[in-house]
């Protein structure tokens, strides 16, 4: 088989691509409380596993008279030693990371405060996730707003992937906001 150039550099490109989503997902997890300002991230995935724990990027609370965003961002740890993360707002600190007690993550519900068109609103705030060993881990966010329902659950393995939607940041925007949805995938 003869390749010409371009040929060659086509083949070199598709055969590193083609796996470039690194995995397959068999579910999406989503919630009915997520708000729909900003732009969703690029999907990530653990290389392998699931994901067993997670830490919340999270602006303290600025003051009665200032602009705070809240939650700004969510990185999973995947049971193999890694860390992913899809989009996030640069605001803020990452909270201690918390953990199931033994498996992994499979379900999820989302802490946000709607829109009520005034003077700093902040979306999501937090989030809390059920366990494979059927426990609850609850993240270090805010206590605004109200938890919605729970996302439907992983039926097979555990969640292996994030996407988020988190609004982008212009010069003359006053009131930001940070994470406003996220969306969790499930591989088996």
């Amino acid at each position: 088989m003869h390749l010409t150039g371009t040929s060659a550099i086509a083949l070199i490109f598709s055969c590193c691509l083609w796996d470039a989503k690194a995995r397959k997902f068999i579910s999406t997890l989503t919630v009915n409380n997520g708000l729909a300002w900003g732009k969703w991230g690029p999907e990530q995935f653990c290389p392998r596993g699931y994901a067993t724990g997670f830490w919340l990027k999270v602006e303290p609370f600025q003051g009665s008279l200032a602009d705070s965003t809240s939650l700004n961002g969510i990185r999973l740890q995947c049971s193999d030693g890694s860390t992913i993360t899809s989009s996030v707002v640069h605001y803020s600190h990452w909270t201690a990371r918390q953990s199931c007690k033994s498996g992994y993550l499979t379900s999820f519900s989302l802490r946000v405060t709607p829109y009520r068109w005034i003077w700093d609103d902040t979306a999501a705030n937090n989030i809390k996730f059920k366990c494979s060993d059927g426990t609850e881990v609850e993240g270090s966010g805010h206590p605004w707003g109200a938890y919605g329902a729970w996302s439907q659950s992983c039926q097979k393995g555990g969640i292996c992937g994030i996407q988020t939607r988190v609004e982008v940041h212009g010069p003359n925007v006053k009131d930001h906001t940070g994470l406003e949805d996220v969306k969790f995938f499930c591989c088996n």
